[in-house]
Parts: C-alpha cells; sequence; structure tokens
C-alpha cells in the first residue's frame, strides 16, 4: 500500500479538496501558521494498488483515530475525583496511586430511599414471613441471606432452594430451568461438581462480604441528571454476586407501578428462568467462567460510570451546523470488531434499559458485550432508563472472556487475557459507550426529520462525552458500527451518516466497523470521498436526508440520492451564501414567519434616499486567528462583493464570534443626534481597533496597513447598474474607513487618530434617519448566530 504526505495548499482561507476518484482521501493533519495569515494544510491519502485488496480497512490508518502509534498513547479521561456530582465509593490516597491491591472502601452512612440502591445488607431491608403458628412478621433479610448461604450448595436444585429462601413468594413462579439444564445436562459430571466444590463457595462469600466492601450509599444514575460513580473491581464482584444470587431487594418485579420499573433487572433469576436454549447457556458460562477469575484473582482496579444529559436547547443546531465533514478523520474495516479496538471509544448499541436482553434471551451486540465484560452489568443496579439527551459511559471495565459467533450461534470460547493498561486513577484503559437507538418497524418512519433529529442528538451527547472546548480534534476516536440496525429496524446507509455528522461536529474521529460486509465497507467510504470531495458540511448534509425522505424511501437509495443531489447543484449556481468548513454567515435577517406584512425585508424600503448599503460584508480576522464573515444586507438591490471573490466565485469563509457583532451594534447606537458627531469620546482608540479587525484592508507591503491585517478589498456593486461609474472601492490601501454611500457616492472616514475621531462628523438628518432606522429594525426582528443560528445557507 503506497502511503504519501503531501503539502496542498498555501493559503489565507479553508478550501474544497477535491480528491481522485482513486484515492480514499484521510484528514487535514495539520494546520499550522507560518507567519502572518497563512497556513500550511497537510492531507494524508492512500493509493489503491494491488496491495489494497489484502487490506481489510480503508480511510485513514487506526492511528489517526486513536490520535497515537500506541493504542494507549491518547490522553487519558479525567480523573477520579470525588464532589458533588462524582460519588467515589473507595478511599483515595493522598497521592493518587491504586496499586495491585484493592483500595479501601469509602466509609459512609447506610440510606434507604428512592434516591439510593437498596442494598440487600441494609437493616432496613425486611421480610414478611410466617412463624410456626401461622403468623407473619418481619425479619432481616440480610439474616435469612447468610442463613441460605452459609450452608453447602452440591448442585442446581440445593442452589434453587437457597435462592427461594429469601425470596419465598416466587417459590411457585421460579423454575430455574436454565440453571438445571446448564448443570445436569450440559456440562460434564466433573465440570459441573468444580463448580458447585470449589467456585460457588467462593462467591458466596463474595456475596456475604457485602457489608465490609461497600461501606456508603450508591446513588441512583437517574434522568435528566449528570453524575458519575467510581467504584473499585471488588466492589462491584461483591454486587455482582449478590445479584447471581438474587438479594437485591424489590427488584424482582414485573409490574409498571412498582418503584424500580424504569430500571433494568439486577437480580439473574430472569436469566435462570429462561429455556436453556445454547446461547443462553453459553452465556451463564461467561459468567461463571468471570466469577471464577475475580475469586480466584481479586483485580484491583476501579470503574467510573458517568451518565450525560444535555437539555434539547443545548444541541446542535443541525440544520445550520457548518462543519465540515472532509475534516473528519475516517476508518473503515470489515473484519475488526468494536471490542477489539483498544484505545478507542467502544460503542454499546445499547437499549435504552442498559444490558438489554443479557438476563433474558438476547445475544447480540450489547449482551454479548455485557457478558463477556460482566462488569458492565454492574450499570443496570442504579441506571435509570435512558433519555433521548442521554448517554452512559463507562471507563475501565476488563474482559474476562473470549467468544464466536453471534445471536442463536454466540458461544463461549474460553479466557480471555486483557493486556489493556490503568491509568493515573487505576481504571484499565477501556471506555464503552452505551447510546440507545430508536427501533423501527417501518423503514420509512426512520427519515423523519423528528426521528433523525433525535439520533443525531443521541450520538453526539455520546461522541461529545469529555471533550475539551476547543476547535481541535478531540482523541481518542469512537469505535462504532451498524448502531439501530438488525432487530431495531435501522438502516446502515442512514445511522452511518448520521454518526459520521456527529461526530464532525463533537470534532472526535471516527471508526466503522462493517463486520464482514465488504461491500458495506467500499459504499461508506465512497460516500464519504464524495461528501468530502463537494465540501459539504453537516449542515446541507442535513438537509439532503430531510429532502430523501419526501421521496419513497423504500424503493430509493440514500447515497445515490445524496450523489445525484451533489451532481445537479454543482451545475446550478447557489442562490444564497453557503456555510463551509468552520465558515458561518451572519445575516441579519428575521425568520420568514416573523416579517410583518408590511415590512420590507432590508433596513431601508426602494424609496429611501438613502439607496445604497452602509455597511459591507467583511472578513474578521480577531487575535486569535479566526476568522468571521458579517453581511448586514442594508439593500434588497444592492450587495457587497470582494474583489477576489468576483475572481473565484468562492464564498468567504467565517468563523461565529457573536461578541464582535454585538460590539459593532452597541457602537451604532451611541449616534448623538442632536450633536450630529460619532459619540466616540471614550474609549476611541478601541473602536478604531475594533473597526479594524472588523474591515479586512486591502493592503500593499506598506506600513499604513495594520500589523496582521488580512489583504483583500471589497467592492460595492448596484445591481441596478453595472457600469464602472457605479462601482467603488470601500477600503482603499491603507485608508481604515467604512465607506457610506449614496447617490452622490461619498464617504466618512473612522479616522485612525483620536483626535480626527473627535472631530469626525456625520451629516445630522444622514444621522437620524440611520437612528431611527437601525433602532426601529432591531426592536422588531430577532438576532439569530452561532450554532443556534437559523442562518440563510441555502
Amino acid at each position: 500500500m503506497h502511503f504519501s504526505k503531501h503539502i496542498i495548499a498555501r493559503l489565507k482561507a479553508p478550501i474544497s479538496v477535491f480528491i481522485k476518484a482513486d484515492y480514499y482521501p484521510a484528514c487535514f493533519i495539520d494546520r499550522s501558521p507560518l507567519g502572518g495569515d497563512y497556513s500550511v494544510l497537510f492531507l494524508r491519502y492512500y493509493s489503491i494498488d494491488a496491495d489494497m485488496a489484502s487490506v481489510s480497512w480503508r480511510g485513514v490508518p487506526l492511528s489517526e483515530i486513536i490520535g497515537s502509534q500506541s493504542p494507549w498513547g491518547a490522553p487519558e479521561f479525567p480523573l477520579v475525583t470525588p464532589s458533588r456530582h462524582h460519588t467515589v465509593l473507595y478511599h483515595i490516597s493522598n497521592d493518587g496511586n491504586i496499586g495491585d491491591r484493592p483500595p479501601k472502601p469509602h466509609r459512609g452512612r447506610d440510606i434507604w430511599d428512592n434516591g439510593h440502591v437498596r442494598l440487600p445488607c441494609s437493616d432496613k431491608s425486611l421480610y414478611p414471613v410466617e412463624d410456626s403458628n401461622g403468623e407473619t412478621y418481619l425479619k432481616k433479610r440480610w439474616e435469612m441471606i447468610e442463613e441460605a448461604l452459609r450452608k453447602p450448595i452440591s448442585n442446581s436444585h440445593k442452589l434453587a432452594d437457597a435462592i427461594l429462601s429469601y425470596n419465598i413468594k416466587f417459590k411457585d413462579k421460579w423454575k430455574f430451568r436454565a440453571l438445571h439444564t446448564l448443570f445436569n445436562e450440559h456440562l460434564d459430571e466433573d465440570e459441573s461438581n468444580y463448580f458447585f466444590n470449589s467456585t460457588l463457595p467462593l462467591i458466596a462469600k463474595l456475596a456475604l462480604d457485602l457489608p465490609k466492601l461497600v461501606q456508603a450509599p450508591i446513588p441512583l444514575l437517574k434522568q435528566d441528571k449528570n453524575h458519575s460513580i467510581s467504584l473499585s473491581q471488588q466492589q462491584i464482584a461483591s454486587l455482582l454476586a449478590n445479584a447471581f444470587f438474587c438479594t437485591f431487594p424489590r427488584r424482582n418485579s414485573n409490574k409498571r407501578t412498582s418503584e424500580y420499573s424504569a430500571y433494568p433487572h439486577i437480580n439473574f433469576s430472569s436469566l435462570y428462568e429462561s429455556e436453556g436454549h445454547g446461547d443462553i447457556l453459553e452465556k451463564l458460562k461467561c459468567i461463571c467462567h468471570y466469577f471464577r477469575r475475580v475469586c480466584t484473582k481479586v483485580p484491583g482496579g476501579v470503574v467510573t460510570l458517568s451518565r450525560r444529559w444535555v437539555p434539547p436547547r443545548s444541541c446542535p443546531a443541525w440544520a445550520q451546523s457548518g462543519a465540515a465533514l472532509a475534516a473528519l478523520p475516517l476508518h473503515v474495516d470489515a473484519q475488526g470488531t468494536i471490542e477489539d479496538a483498544s484505545g478507542l471509544i467502544q460503542m454499546d448499541f445499547a437499549n435504552m434499559y442498559l444490558g438489554g436482553g443479557v438476563l433474558g434471551h438476547g445475544s447480540v451486540q450489547e449482551e454479548i458485550r455485557f457478558v463477556i465484560c460482566p462488569e458492565l452489568m454492574i450499570s443496570m443496579l442504579f441506571t435509570e432508563v435512558l433519555g433521548p439527551n442521554e448517554a452512559l459511559i463507562i471507563i475501565g471495565c476488563e474482559r474476562y472472556s473470549r467468544y464466536v459467533g453471534y445471536g442463536h450461534g454466540f458461544g463461549w470460547a474460553g479466557d480471555f487475557r486483557d493486556e489493556a493498561p490503568r491509568d493515573s486513577s487505576g481504571r484499565k484503559r477501556c471506555a464503552v459507550l452505551a447510546l440507545d437507538a430508536l427501533p423501527f418497524s417501518d423503514r420509512a418512519l426512520e427519515y423523519r426529520r423528528d426521528n433523525v433529529v433525535r439520533e443525531l442528538n443521541k450520538a453526539w451527547v455520546g461522541f461529545s462525552f469529555y471533550s475539551a472546548d476547543t476547535q481541535s480534534l478531540q482523541f481518542p476516536g469512537v469505535a462504532t458500527g451498524n448502531w439501530g440496525c438488525g432487530v431495531f429496524g435501522g438502516s446502515p446507509q442512514l445511522k452511518s451518516l448520521i454518526q459520521m455528522m456527529a461526530c464532525a461536529v463533537a470534532r472526535r474521529p471516527m471508526a466503522y466497523y462493517t463486520f464482514g460486509d465488504t461491500e458495506l465497507r467500499d459504499e461508506i467510504i465512497n460516500v464519504y470521498n464524495i461528501l468530502a470531495r463537494y465540501n459539504v458540511t453537516v449542515g446541507q448534509l442535513y438537509r439532503y436526508i430531510l429532502r430523501f425522505s419526501t421521496t419513497d424511501v423504500l424503493h430509493s437509495h440514500l447515497h445515490s440520492f445524496i450523489q445525484q443531489a451533489l451532481i445537479d447543484e454543482s451545475k446550478t449556481p447557489r442562490r444564497s451564501s453557503r456555510v463551509e468548513a468552520n465558515k458561518t454567515t451572519l445575516t441579519l435577517e428575521p425568520k420568514p414567519e416573523e416579517k410583518q406584512k408590511n415590512d420590507s425585508p432590508d433596513l431601508f424600503s426602494q424609496d429611501e434616499e438613502l439607496s445604497e448599503p452602509i455597511l459591507v460584508e467583511s472578513s474578521i480576522e480577531t487575535d486569535d486567528g479566526n476568522k468571521m464573515a458579517v453581511d448586514m444586507k442594508m439593500a434588497s438591490d444592492n450587495k457587497i462583493v470582494p474583489d477576489n471573490q468576483m475572481a473565484s466565485g468562492n464564498k468567504m469563509a467565517s468563523e461565529n464570534k457573536m461578541a464582535h457583532t454585538s460590539r459593532l451594534l452597541e457602537e451604532m447606537e451611541k449616534l448623538d443626534e442632536e450633536s450630529g458627531q460619532l459619540n466616540l469620546s471614550t474609549n476611541s482608540r478601541d473602536l478604531t481597533n475594533e473597526y479594524s479587525r472588523f474591515f479586512e484592508h486591502k493592503s500593499t507591503p506598506n506600513k499604513m496597513a495594520p500589523k496582521g491585517m488580512p489583504t483583500s478589498s471589497f467592492t460595492l456593486v448596484n445591481e441596478k447598474s453595472s457600469k464602472p461609474g457605479n462601482t467603488s472601492k470601500v477600503l482603499d490601501s491603507g485608508e481604515n474607513c467604512i465607506a457610506i454611500s449614496n447617490s452622490k457616492n461619498k464617504k466618512i472616514k473612522v479616522p485612525d487618530s483620536d483626535d480626527d475621531m473627535s472631530k469626525s462628523e456625520v451629516p445630522a438628518e444622514i444621522k437620524k434617519k440611520l437612528t431611527k432606522k437601525i433602532t426601529d429594525y432591531f426592536s422588531k426582528k430577532k438576532l439569530y448566530c452561532d450554532w443556534h443560528s437559523e442562518l440563510d445557507i441555502g
């Protein structure tokens, strides 16, 4: 496979990169300033040659998704730190280091309420029992559990009797079919005897150690709350041992009105009750193997579970997103698996009730992940059903088993030794992200606007977990695949695009695994190439998906539709401005539905004396090197066209910097109607600098242009007349001025000195007209900006 790294361009603004069809584009590796306004963009790509046929993946190499040549070279997640939003159930040493031995439990008082896990060892856990006289009284349930588990248990029937002794009300309901089938029919006699003689007594001891190992209350991770819980692997093992023996109170009811109806099942009774089919027995073997491992050698690490909720108003405005899909590093593999993507955030295609059918009949992606990494099942103890804008990430879980097959063909394949190192908090370098997709019985429903937005928001909430507030790529990337497909009824064509869009906005690279489907792999990478070639943004792709939803989706192909739409639009000039990669055009116009019947869409009506635009569209470079475009449309029959745009036909680059626009509007309102002078008596130099930052110079290499100022010029064009006499330079070389053009083509300068500034005058008649129009305009109409904006992007 041939690899090459090229300097694509030395440019002032982002560009659209056109990739040849025989190359798979990767990502911008670097964009570093060389001095002045210039930057170098590097593009890494791979050519398709004879060696590619033997490679299962396409796109960028996995190291570009991890952010390092080593799987463990990516940045670590935040350290475990106790706080109001982070409950830590173990003691953290002063130096924060955790050795090979399990950490000591954190001490606290028992809390028995609906905001915390009701532990079976609580003194308030009581159970009704009958005495020899037939009278009922309440007995501490933990005493009943201790009595049952301290007795020898030599077979599956005695195990069932022990569990029923403190779950008396289910004596006639629980038959333990799968449990009996496993130990009496599936395993040979030696294997069964070893389990009951050696492993089961250790599991019972681990369960009975709960009061010593968990001494602080465990909060419930409820909906619409951001909270984290960290606990040791030893504490998790003890809690899961209690789930194995079905000791958790109030967690066996299936009634909708029960206290824990919004939580997954945690007691293993539902698994024992399943029919003894092959995949059910294989899941039981995975669980038994886990207990054999942790009872033989107690793991010394810790695990963090974090629930994230984002209110709807804080989710991205997808239609207006300017994130460029071409900037997303993408790796697509037909052979790898998500759980083998070491160093990446690994997706759990979750059920809204975490774990899905892991304690029942399910044996697909989530269920398999939970039984080969049983520590994930601790999330089922305290995580309420996930809401539309919520996600859960689990950091530090360890893998214990190998497996083969999928669904009914799933099988335990032996022991697995997890070689992942631990981070600075003692957690395995493994992060599992649980996101639940919507189920669809009708494929057409998947393309409805509300469903598309829901899936976009869900994916973005998860992918932006622990992301920094920066425009750079966030590492590690996400390892995902056909999320929400299969039994959930989603289509890989749409779900792959949705996840691309969410990753692009979250600025997190993506590795996509197609589970042996080479055709889907090539289809995904091909549509990515097309989107990159046309420099499509997330907002544009969102609109293409909605347009596709109006077609016959059952007999159409989404990727082909998008490709044809791009080809057609490339042949037709776009009427409205377009948000490119990392660009936003700020248009001070109301929503169409907010325009009043008698209002002109622009600030000045057709019959006003001032027929020329007042402010210009300009690209502003801020102190940190960012650029933004401000387009204040003041007349319906006038527009501002930069000279360089007239030559190239490209749109201006921009960043969403609302603070600068607000400052400009504030200064405009300082017009003093009585004196006819600009009210710049204070901070005049600051205002001069502000205008210098807003309006770009047409500069030549001389000292008159401010240092670092971009070089461009702008031209006023009156659409009613294309005569040269009606075209004037707004920003002349070496001058810092704003042009206010009328029929007489007059100019008013914003001088460079304080003295000139204080003497600058505006004709009173024009000034009053400006003040009235600006006040009337902005009192009626809203300003939309940033990623919440409703920009006209076509």
